[in-house]
């Protein structure tokens, strides 16, 4: 098996950016999803009996995006602080530095694509918000010990279904944190302004200690074949415990119930919690996830290279695919035509189409990022 050298292009590992660039495609098609077949609503979980199932399979698979990505900002940040002379106080000024870019990221430009309103009536708090809180966050945990850590991590994951039962009404002191911070809600700002915390944010701060921790996997020190040992056992890992806490319906998610067929009671047993993320979300997307970077990694071919370039630049695909997304809708709104699809497929069809048509501009501004690296702010691009 070859070395991790094998698989980097530069200073990237290629199926850390590979498995990046496939999960933007499945945010790809949710968000087309939410764009053109909005009148077909899914909730959290989803309701099975209500829910086709390519409506909930599509659904699913956009699952993957945010726990990914999560973990793998972790990673990265591990790597990015082994290349550096300051080695962890670097990682913490740059987590620190990105975490409050994305925020304010958030809260404007993002923010503006969703809505188009300017100044807006409310603001979203979404995935590139949570990630940037958790970075905030990573940054003042970053010079723990790596076992305490990784104990952090686990704890917060596993254990923080136990606060589901906890709610603070509005006008209470601890509403607006504990919305931020694990029950989604609304933090009324003023009598024009309120917040929707949709990301809350202590889970996928579990998520991107983990990846930090699994960091040391990929800095050269390990051979490929010990690292993907680990991928697989710890993939492996995950799932298994998914199945084993599903089946036994005792802790880590809302109680599932079988359906009137085969197809709803696999459903029903596969409907997780994503907001905010249960232990059994987590378990079930990071297990598929270290098993999506496991074969990426032993098939470093040219679906792999060709998908390494969509994550190599993560940052500018996201912003741009919002704002042709919601110039295509205007304009067809435009147009008086409804920006609707009756079905799931085209919702895939599109994203494909939408992903060939960006891909020269995402490629052409990794390549730009990559040489010119005298500018210090495309890293946070």
């Amino acid at each position: 098996m070859q070395a991790l050298q094998a698989h980097s292009t530069g200073r990237r590992i290629l199926a850390i950016d590979a498995l990046r660039g496939l999960v933007m495609i499945f945010m790809l098609v949710d968000h087309v999803r939410e764009t053109f077949l909005l009148h077909l609503q899914v909730a959290d979980p989803m309701v099975v009996a209500a829910t086709p199932p390519a409506l909930f399979a599509s659904r699913l698979v956009a699952h993957l995006c945010a726990p990914v990505f999560v973990f793998l900002t972790g990673l990265s940040a591990f790597l990015y602080a082994s290349r550096q002379p300051e080695g962890k106080g670097a990682a913490a000024s740059f987590l620190a530095k990105r975490g409050l870019f994305l925020v304010v990221l958030e809260l404007t430009v993002i923010n503006f694509a969703w809505t188009a309103a300017f100044p807006p009536n409310v603001v979203y708090l979404q995935v590139i918000w949570a990630i940037g809180l958790s970075m905030l966050a990573l940054a003042l945990l970053v010079r723990l010990p790596r076992p305490a850590l990784i104990v952090l991590g686990f704890l917060i994951v596993a254990g923080h279904n136990l606060l589901d039962p906890l709610h603070f009404d509005v006008g209470h002191p601890l509403h607006a944190l504990w919305a931020v911070l694990h029950d989604r809600g609304w933090i009324e700002v003023s009598e024009t302004l309120r917040l929707r915390t949709s990301y809350p944010v202590l889970p996928w701060i579990g998520i991107i200690c983990l990846g930090y921790a699994c960091g040391p996997w990929f800095d050269g020190a390990v051979s490929a074949a010990v690292r993907q040992r680990r991928l697989l056992t710890w993939a492996g890992v995950a799932l298994g415990v998914f199945v084993v806490l599903r089946a036994l319906d005792v802790y880590g998610d809302r109680p599932w119930a079988a359906g009137a067929t085969a197809g709803e009671t696999l459903m029903a047993f596969l409907n997780v919690t994503k907001y905010p993320p249960s232990l059994l979300f987590a378990a079930l997307t990071l297990g598929i996830g270290l098993l999506l970077l496991f074969l990426l990694e032993r098939k470093d071919g040219r679906l792999a290279a060709w998908l390494a370039v969509l994550g190599s630049a993560p940052m500018f695909f996201y912003i741009l695919h919002l704002y042709v997304l919601q110039a295509m809708a205007r304009g067809l709104q435009a147009a008086g035509i409804a920006p609707r699809f009756d079905s799931v497929w085209p919702v895939w069809v599109l994203a494909l189409v939408l992903t060939l048509a960006l891909y020269p501009a995402v490629r052409a501004f990794g390549r730009f990022k990559a040489r010119r690296r005298d500018l210090a702010w495309l890293k946070y691009l």
